[in-house]
């Protein structure tokens, strides 16, 4: 069963291809990670999939991550 989270705030995450906001996941169960869907802010914002291998969460210090 895929489940389909869409973030109520979008998180500053860092991938391969820059910094960006993380809009949803996309969970495809136990056998296959899980798609991040990320707005990335030096491609003017352009969407692209990524394998949750490939994503960290930046900095935040509202939520006490380094």
């Amino acid at each position: 069963m895929n489940v389909i989270h869409e973030f109520n705030h979008p998180m500053w995450v860092k991938t391969p291809l820059g910094d960006g906001l993380a809009v949803m996941v996309i969970d495809y169960g136990i056998h296959l990670n899980s798609c991040w869907v990320v707005a990335l802010e030096s491609q003017g914002w352009q969407i692209k999939h990524f394998d949750s291998n490939d994503i960290k969460l930046n900095r935040n210090d509202t939520w006490k991550i380094q």
